[in-house]
């Protein structure tokens, strides 16, 4: 199971605290729809940063709804249009654009809502049973339209080649009823009101859909094909507004500093530095700004200029775990591994529970390929699998170091849990047998590379 930030009191005392680590592009297959002669690329991000800020703003509304947070999982999907939606019962696939988009936090957490009176409603059970126990790599291909979304497990650099996907199939897949729609409106201003939150911010959306609506069409947003809008919705939500005790509820400050931060990064990330300079001055004093130009550097590999940002935030916030994490990513795309490990481990010794933080650790660890480190980069890949089980490339990451500590056995077996994350069944079934005949029978490698070649067979069988 993924660890989540921790107690959510904690979180709140500070806004840096709600953030976490290295966007990672997710590559999809290209796949050719009828009719067209190339689909825009369609992309997963993982980002615990950014995970983690949507764990806060879900946190009191799935309180509310009587929802256990600890299994929910969230996927972001690098599309600029305007959507998110929840399928395979507790996975919640939020657009970039959204996030984007939303000027205040209040907007997506009203999202949000309206898509946990989707869960509690049990709509998603209604339209399409088979996704409840669907795996990610399953909803990704139905919903995103991927030919081979079992590359979801793994994640490659930010700089990555991006393939193509098709666009979103929520029209098929994930349609709601416009009475669907009104019961998951009333739900989510029910648990807005129970968690205290004004429902302004949801309101906003849906006035924004309808503007787009009219001059566009409901083809300009996927969420309006899902989602379809009605005047008599946006009604309920005016009269809910007019009449709740909590519609003028300012957003917590510390919200709105950590959405900034969310902005700067996604900005940095996803746009040309070009744009990037162009949105975000030199003289802007915001952490935003700052954010979004020391990332937009590193991306032109400009290291002086982005540590030049990126260091005096450091000395001023010492104890923030993404600024170490984010100057390790900068020095380890300057070719300087050894530095880069050092901003790593601070991070780490901040957040150990920071999975894929650890896993840039173990890389550089690995690239330095010296003994005592490679054994270090065991040991952290071991705990970030032990955190996040479902990351394939952490388990190839681990068959490198063992491969150069020369235990075979053990690389047979880490390729074989890779193999059966990505549902290569014959890859599995061939290496967890090749990792019995080497390790030691009765041990825990040993009795984890049988069980996969019994589930790969299994499943295998089952899809002949």
């Amino acid at each position: 199971m993924i660890r989540r930030i921790g107690p959510l009191s904690g979180i709140r005392a500070s806004a840096s605290l709600l953030l976490a680590c290295r966007l990672l592009v997710l590559a999809v297959a290209v796949l050719v729809l009828p009719g067209r002669a190339s689909a825009q690329g369609v992309s997963l991000i993982r980002d615990t940063e950014i995970e983690n800020t949507i764990r806060v703003y879900t946190a009191p509304v799935f309180q509310a709804a009587g929802i256990d947070i600890s299994s929910v999982q969230i996927f972001l999907v690098k599309d600029p249009r305007l959507n998110a939606f929840v399928a395979g019962g507790m996975k919640i696939f939020i657009h970039t654009g959204l996030l984007q988009q939303a000027t205040d936090p209040s907007q997506v957490i009203g999202v949000l809502a309206h898509e946990t009176g989707h869960i509690t409603g049990g709509h998603l059970a209604r339209i399409k049973e088979g996704l409840k126990a669907a795996t990610t790599q399953a909803i990704i291909a139905s919903v995103l339209g991927g030919a081979a979304a079992a590359a979801a497990g793994r994640p490659e650099g930010i700089g990555a080649a991006i393939l193509g996907g098709s666009e979103i199939g929520q029209r098929s897949i994930l349609s709601y009823t416009r009475g669907m729609e009104q019961s998951a409106d009333q739900a989510g201003a029910k648990f807005l009101e129970r968690s205290h939150q004004s429902a302004r911010g949801l309101l906003a959306f849906m006035k924004t859909l309808q503007a787009e609506e009219g001059v566009y069409g409901s083809n300009r947003d996927p969420y309006l094909r899902s989602h379809p809008l009605t005047a008599d919705r946006i009604r309920f939500m005016e009269n809910h507004v007019a009449h709740s005790r909590y519609s003028d509820v300012p957003t917590p400050p510390d919200l709105i500093a950590a959405h900034a931060r969310m902005h700067g990064k996604l900005n940095g990330f996803l746009d040309d530095p070009a744009n990037t300079f162009r949105r975000y001055k030199a003289d802007d004093p915001s952490m935003e700004a700052k954010y979004a130009r020391a990332i937009a550097f590193m991306k032109q590999n400009e290291t002086a200029n982005a540590l030049a940002i990126l260091d005096p935030l450091i000395a001023q916030t010492p104890k923030d775990p993404f600024l170490h994490e984010l100057r390790g990513d900068i020095l380890r795309d300057a070719g300087r591994a050894r530095d880069a490990m050092a901003s790593y481990k601070a991070a780490v010794a901040i957040i150990p529970w920071a999975a894929l933080i650890r896993i840039s650790l173990a890389q550089t660890q690995i690239e330095l390929n010296e003994q005592p480190l490679l054994e270090q980069a065991v040991v952290n890949l071991k705990e970030a699998i032990r955190y996040e089980p479902q990351v394939s490339h952490a388990w190839r990451q681990l068959a490198i170091a063992y491969g150069r500590m020369e235990k075979h056995g053990l690389v047979s077996h880490a390729l074989a849990e890779e193999a059966i994350l990505t549902g290569d069944y014959r890859t599995a079934i061939r290496l967890s047998t090749r990792a019995m005949k080497v390790l030691p029978e009765g041990s825990p490698e040993w009795l984890r590379s049988q069980d996969i070649e019994i589930q790969a067979k299994r499943i295998k069988k089952e899809m002949e």
